[in-house]
């Protein structure tokens, strides 16, 4: 072999003369004027020595400069390639001329430092660059016209993506805007400007591109402000093969005529909110290598079959977008590694076939979305995978054995949120490098001790909460030598009855213990966990009675939940740096510290349902960060600091209600609020609503029922756009009910009570036409199945649910969980008069109407038959006349009527629901007859139905289904609910789509 070399060499010469290109030898020793250049380069710039690989080994000893660490020179000893990338270099290079002197650079990299400063103007010097990066160095501002001049540039990289992650100015292309920045940079093929502001309408960047650089192959302009649709200018770009458009505001269709890039081999789109369908062509272009197309909730379709065809592809994400169907076939793309479908609507069962023989595999999410059957074991087995998420479908049945688990390069499993059952195979205990295991909200059952899961030592996090488990932790004793990277542990709803043994792990930074049947006291040793990294702990909804004494909270703690225990005794303070620390539901009875305020980083702070007395401390106006105080349901005397509402401008959710609190309101609230529930119900609270109110603009649920306020009309509430829940119930309210008709007020009302107070007028068809929330849209039912609730640490699913309490068929009901299309109408014990006008009957998602102990006068409007979603109407005690409509009893949810004490006459409708009601619902009515009342004389004619037309009339037929559904499959739900856990947290999810139904039964 080393002949055959030898002999090679001498056709260099032969080769030369043919090819007439000269062979460059670098020169082993640079130019004095080059070494001392690079020499002033390196005294100007500002770096860290101890992070520096490059520039700090440069040696003015050392007396070739061509063979230092990120120089290049050519045969003549010129510098021509500088590359001090990732250098932490921090100033000095605006000053630095030595730098603009080395005339001969065509190569210059300064990538990943730290300038903060613009673009130093005396790099048009070196105008025989080819290839300059400057990507997320820290530059900041305008992108000088002068780098326009360097007319040689191939590779251009101002990528400024990580200043514009951390907040800092990103660069910009303003003036010069883009196109007069590159109509002179001909020669340019890559063409780096992610994050850079180029503010762009979509025939701009597009022609600009396509006018000025017709050879250009990379286009990466991910983040730049730059809006669509894609001007077909573009096409002329044929030479294509990477196109970055990410995080844009497109807001566009795919072009059918990227299919025609032929040389394209990555195409990234995410977040670039597209919309239709993506072209199938481009599934066809065989070079593809990357298509990513994350996050466009509005691009749909189903994926092709077709994509099977691209052999090349290596990474494919489709993921967080409204796909449908099923998965398609991969298995001619054996070179993929990267797969993400997650976040979609994909159905169908998997199979052994979707992955067949795609042995480069290494991640698979396919996550939330809509896939069922069984789970086949080969999906374990592909040899080179590293990551599976499968978690959020509706995966059934058990999971199989499956071969080789001791050799898997298996590092994570998520298996969460699926209707999986049976025991968890032991396969998955074989799995030696696995780190994340989460197998939570499942039907896994069986014993298991924690000592078989001992056996992954390189576990990191393991979830398995809201199964049918029953952890046993007899014997087990979780050291740091079994779980030295552990630091997730998550064993809610486990049957476990005692803490066990965790007080060796040393990296446990979250650990969750809630619905469990532990008892007895918190041990103080838990405070100790992870040597200090314990930062979520979770005991919520146990049998604990108290804190082991001595206790020392955790300063490190973030998230502190010990919410329904049976916790007794002194107010434990919170850590220092918690921003989330839930109190609630237990049995303490001290009074709140007085300086429980200091020093708090606190966000969410409930105290709520204990037994607490004194004051409310002014101290917690330091807690500047709050966003959600709940201190309702204690025992709370003394006035509201007015400095609770002026200081903490954060505050979302302030709920004091069901406490003892005297005085005034305190007229404070500050523009700008941040408010979007007060709740301040059931104390003592004297004088009026303060004006500064008019300064919450969010509010969204304001409930101040059952105090002592005396006032006209809240006017300033007339014009707020938010407000979703109005109660001003048992107060001393009076003066007319005020409703703006010129304007939209109140267009998301869904809870107005105001009953028990001295409100007069008349109610006018004007005000609720304005009621749209009242009001059920085809489009709304399904979105109004959410809850009113303020959103705090969503990513973390952390929510405060607004409460309130209603009347509904008589009798006093809370609703825990507010339903966006829960409506609910309650006028009643008030002195209005007039008529019930027609308009009501357009309010038809309404619930509950009361306007009992009125003085409304004149007929029921027929009108009130179309509210088909109606469960209780009281309009007893008024001076209504005229007969019942006929209409009523086509109300086929209505399971609760009050007409009693009104001047109505005639038969009563003995027909469908009006059968059940007994004769308290039409009593005080002298002129009514027939069941269950006196029989009518014989001449009386009978109620005839008037016809209803399927077509025309308002009902709904998808509500009757499902009230059939939910009649048909309660007694077997009941039994499950009772005996089976799990079963009870999914169908509690599942269950508040029928709660606009049941509040009604």
């Amino acid at each position: 072999m080393r002949i055959i070399h030898f002999q090679w060499l001498f056709l260099i010469p032969f080769w030369q003369i043919l090819s007439g290109n000269e062979i460059l030898l670098v020169s082993s020793q640079c130019l004095d004027d080059q070494k001392s250049l690079l020499l002033q380069l390196k005294g100007s710039l500002q770096y860290d020595s101890s992070l520096s690989n490059k520039l700090a080994r440069w040696n003015k000893n050392t007396s070739d400069c061509c063979k230092w660490d990120g120089v290049t020179c050519d045969s003549s000893g010129h510098v021509i390639n500088l590359e001090l990338d990732n250098e932490a270099i921090s100033g000095g290079i605006e000053n630095s001329s030595a730098l603009f002197s080395l005339l001969y650079l065509e190569k210059l990299n300064l990538a990943y430092n730290r300038f903060n400063v613009g673009i130093p103007v005396g790099i048009d010097n070196l105008t025989n660059l080819k290839y300059l990066n400057l990507s997320d160095a820290g530059f900041v501002g305008q992108i000088p016209m002068t780098l326009s001049r360097l007319s040689r540039l191939v590779t251009l990289d101002l990528t400024t993506l990580y200043s514009l992650a951390v907040g800092i100015q990103p660069l910009k292309l303003e003036n010069p805007n883009l196109r007069h920045f590159i109509e002179n940079l001909t020669e340019v093929r890559e063409l780096y400007l992610d994050g850079v502001d180029l503010s762009a309408q979509a025939s701009e960047w597009c022609q600009s591109l396509s006018s000025y650089l017709p050879n250009l192959t990379n286009l990466s302009l991910r983040a730049c402000r730059i809006s669509g649709p894609i001007d077909e200018s573009l096409s002329k770009l044929q030479f294509l093969s990477v196109i970055r458009l990410d995080q844009n505001n497109l807001s566009t269709t795919v072009p059918e005529y990227f299919a025609n890039f032929t040389n394209l081999t990555t195409l990234t789109l995410g977040s670039c909110n597209l919309q239709g369908v993506f072209p199938e062509k481009i599934f066809q272009i065989q070079a593809l290598e990357t298509l990513a197309l994350s996050n466009n909730k509005l691009l749909s379709g189903r994926i092709p079959s077709t994509i099977a065809n691209l052999t090349n592809l290596v990474y494919l994400d489709f993921s967080s977008n409204n796909f449908t169907g099923s998965i398609p076939y991969f298995q001619r793309s054996k070179k993929l590694s990267y797969l993400d479908l997650s976040h979609n609507g994909l159905t169908g069962h998997l199979s052994s076939d979707h992955f067949e023989g795609l042995s480069e595999l290494v991640y698979i999410n396919i996550g939330n979305n809509l896939l069922n059957g069984i789970l086949p074991a080969y999906i374990f087995e592909l040899p080179s995978l590293q990551q599976l998420f499968l978690n959020g479908n509706q995966f059934v049945g058990q999971v199989k054995e499956f071969r080789n688990a001791s050799s898997s390069l298996l590092d994570t499993i998520d298996l969460s949120n699926n209707h999986l059952n049976g025991s968890i195979p032991n396969s998955i205990f074989g799995v030696e490098r696995l780190k994340v295991l989460s197998l939570s909200s499942n039907l896994f059952s069986g014993r298991m001790s924690l000592d078989l899961i001992g056996r992954l030592s390189n576990l990191s996090r393991l979830e398995l909460s809201y199964n049918n488990l029953t952890i046993d932790t007899s014997s087990s004793n979780l050291t740091s030598f079994t779980f030295p990277q552990l630091s997730i542990l998550n064993l809610a709803c486990c049957r476990l009855q005692k803490f066990p043994e965790l007080k060796n792990l040393r990296s446990l930074g979250q650990l969750d213990l809630s619905d469990n049947q532990i008892q007895g006291p918190i041990p103080n040793w838990i405070w100790e966990i992870g040597d200090g990294a314990l930062s979520h702990l979770n005991l919520s909804c146990n049998q604990l009675e108290y804190l082991e004494q001595p206790y020392n909270v955790s300063s490190n703690l973030v998230v502190l939940d010990l919410h329904s225990n049976r916790l007794k005794g002194d107010l434990p303070i919170p850590p220092s740096f918690a921003i989330y620390v839930d109190y609630s539901k237990n049995n303490f009875s001290s009074s709140i510290p007085l300086h429980i305020g200091n020093a708090l980083c606190l966000g969410f702070f409930s105290l709520a349902n204990n037994r607490l007395t004194g004051i409310i401390p002014e101290s917690i106006c330091n807690a500047s960060y709050l966003q959600v105080l709940d201190f309702s349901n204690n025992a709370l005397s003394g006035a509201i600091p007015p400095c609770l509402l002026e200081n903490v401008t954060n505050l979302g959710v302030l709920n004091l209600g069901n406490n003892k609190l005297h005085g005034v309101i305190p007229d404070a609230f500050p523009i700008g609020s941040s408010l979007q529930t007060l709740d301040l119900s059931e104390n003592k609270l004297q004088g009026r609503l303060p004006k500064s109110l008019i300064n919450c603009d969010l509010l969204e649920v304001l409930n101040v029922g059952n105090n002592r306020l005396v006032d006209s009309f809240p006017s300033m509430m007339k014009n707020s756009s938010s407000l979703r829940v109005l109660v001003l119930r048992s107060n001393g309210f009076y003066g007319d009910f005020q409703c703006d008709v010129t304007s939209h007020c109140w267009k998301k009302i869904q809870i107005i009570d105001i009953a028990s107070n001295k409100f007069t007028g008349e109610l006018t068809a004007e005000c609720l036409s304005n009621w749209k929330g009242m009001m059920v849209q085809d489009d709304y039912i399904e979105s109004g199945l959410n809850h009113i609730q303020f959103k705090f640490l969503q990513l973390n699913n952390l929510y405060y649910q607004d409460t309130v309490t209603i009347t509904n068929k008589g009798m006093e009901m809370k609703l825990v969980k507010i339903l966006r299309v829960y409506t609910s109408i309650d006028f009643s014990s008030n002195r209005f008069q007039g008529v019930i006008p027609d308009m009501v009957g357009n309010l038809s998602a309404l619930y509950v109407l009361n306007l009992s102990h009125n003085t409304l006068e004149e007929p029921i409007p027929k009108s009130i038959g179309k509210l088909q979603m109606l469960g209780s109407l009281d309009l007893s005690s008024n001076q209504l006349s005229g007969e019942i409509p006929v209409e009523l009893a086509h109300i086929t949810f209505l399971a609760f009527l009050n007409l009693s004490f009104n001047k109505l006459f005639g038969r009563i409708p003995s027909i469908n629901q009006f059968l059940t009601f007994s004769a308290a619902s039409f009593e005080g009515n002298d002129g009514l007859c027939g069941l269950p009342l006196k029989n009518c004389k014989s001449n009386d004619s009978e109620v005839i139905l008037p016809p209803i037309s399927l077509e025309d009339s308002d009902f709904d037929w998808k509500f009757i289904f499902a009230a059939v559904g939910y009649a048909v499959g309660a007694a077997n739900t009941v039994a499950l609910l009772w005996f089976y856990e799990p079963v009870k947290i999914w169908f509690d999810i599942r269950m508040e789509k029928c709660l606009l139904w049941f509040s009604t039964m």
